[in-house]
């Protein structure tokens, strides 16, 4: 079985989930955290080696709460992205707080991902189905300079809205051959009515297809497209390097290499249904999902 690396982004600042950190945010019976779940699933699916990718000022917490536990289980890793872990020649906008995105997230990671490797947010859970799909897709996967071979985890958009508030989702134009042609960052989802809605100000201003695929930033990768996202990441700095909220984001950089025909991307069709921690009012709804699972004798009931 080939090596393969699950990526956890979990540098988030959570800034719609309250004060609390909502990474470390007990979910299971005894205690659990989503992280996990994500794990479990992972593992389960053939991963074998986690690297999670934290903010510095979070590294004892996470440790201490989740790492040292996990590493009994599988290979850790830990990387931290920085917002002033910039390439040479680029300085930090003074008042900048943000972090630089979730392709900058992938790249503090980079030195740890030697091998195929799969990318995943820490407060999403995504069921077995697409770890499975992902690892066998990357044992497969082979190096290209040319045209980058990767995997996307297509869920369907119905299956991963929030009940409290509105959501951002990468929506997927895909052809016949399950290929992606097409992925637009969309903001401000919220469901309506049993409909996906796009909202502006309070107003409706565009109605979605439910059943479309969307990006939960669920990726397949061969190590190699680090070099290419590193270029990338310098293209992006030199137009909005200057700027105190702009983002280097996985879908976007994908969307901008699609278009040039620089890459292909499967996507793989899961039925999984997604529920994450956006808002501070779904925990509930997670810890009750989470408990149904476990009755229903998909996790045993202390996972730790």
């Amino acid at each position: 079985m080939k090596n393969t690396t699950l990526a956890v982004m979990a540098a988030g600042m959570g800034t719609r989930f309250g004060k609390g950190i909502k990474q470390l945010t007990p979910v299971g019976p005894n205690g659990e955290l989503l992280i996990d779940y994500s794990v479990y699933d992972a593992v389960s699916a053939g991963f074998n080696k986690v690297v999670f990718i934290i903010r510095r000022d979070l590294e004892k917490d996470f440790k201490e709460i989740i790492g040292d536990r996990i590493s009994k289980k599988v290979k850790v890793e830990y990387a931290f992205q920085e917002i002033s872990d910039l390439p040479e020649g680029f300085s930090l906008p003074a008042n900048r707080v943000k972090p630089w995105g979730t392709g900058h997230a992938v790249l503090a990671a980079k030195e740890f991902l030697t091998e195929p490797f799969a990318v995943i947010n820490a407060d999403d859970y995504y069921g077995r189905e697409p770890y499975e799909k992902l690892h066998a897709y990357l044992e497969n996967v082979s190096a290209s300079k040319d045209v980058y071979d990767i995997c996307m985890a297509g869920f369907t958009l119905e299956n991963t809205l929030s009940d409290n508030g509105t959501v951002t989702r990468g929506v997927c134009s895909v052809d016949d051959n399950g290929h992606l042609l097409e992925i637009e960052e969309t903001r401000n989802i919220a469901k309506r009515n049993g409909s996906a809605v796009v909202e502006k100000d309070g107003e409706v201003v565009k109605t979605l297809t439910s059943g479309a695929a969307v990006s939960m930033n669920m990726w397949g990768f061969h190590q190699c497209i680090l070099e290419k996202f590193q270029t990338m990441f310098v293209d992006f700095l030199k137009e909005n390097g200057d700027k105190e909220t702009s983002e280097f984001l996985l879908p976007e950089m994908i969307g901008s290499m699609l278009k040039a025909g620089e890459v292909s991307v499967s996507v793989l069709p899961t039925v999984s249904k997604w529920f994450g921690m956006t808002y501070s009012e779904d925990t509930k709804v997670v810890k009750d999902m989470i408990k149904s699972l476990v009755e229903e004798g998909f996790y045993p009931e202390n996972l730790m």
